[in-house]
This record gives structure tokens, C-alpha cells and sequence, in this order.
């Protein structure tokens, strides 16, 4: 494998953990649960989840700080 597919892999595996992690720090903001809840659904599942915005914000945030890592690591600041 080429140098260059290896930093592709590398940067994808990179940019998806921190994906990740922006999205479990986002996914609790704005919850707010039913007060009354019918039977057979669980009493702490969020009203409105707003998925689709917190992917968004996730995506929104993951760019920016994926470079910054990217460029920690290129230029070797942290000794990786």
C-alpha cells in the first residue's frame, strides 16, 4: 500500500473517532422527556431528539478540530 492510502485510511479512522465522540457530548443537549408517558414506552426517551440537527452541529464541529489534529500530528508537536 502506498504512503499516501495509508494517511487516507488514517485520516478517515481519525475524523470517525472524534465524530463519534462530538456526537455522544451533543446527543444530551436540549433533551427534554414526556411528562406523561403512555404505557409501553420508557419513561426517560426524549420528546424530540432532533437527530438530524445534532448530526449536523457533530459534522459542524468534527472539521474543525480534525485539522487541528491532523496538523498536531503532521507536524509532529505531539510526538506521535
Amino acid at each position: 500500500m502506498s504512503e499516501k492510502a495509508m494517511r487516507f485510511y488514517t485520516g478517515f479512522i481519525t475524523f470517525s473517532l472524534i465524530w463519534w465522540i462530538v456526537l455522544f457530548m451533543i446527543l444530551p443537549i436540549g433533551v427534554r422527556v414526556l411528562e406523561n408517558t403512555d404505557t409501553g414506552f420508557a419513561a426517560s426517551a426524549p420528546e424530540n431528539p432532533m437527530i438530524g440537527r445534532k448530526i449536523i452541529i457533530t459534522t459542524a464541529i468534527t472539521i474543525p478540530l480534525f485539522f487541528i489534529v491532523k496538523w498536531l500530528i503532521d507536524t509532529n508537536i505531539l510526538g506521535i
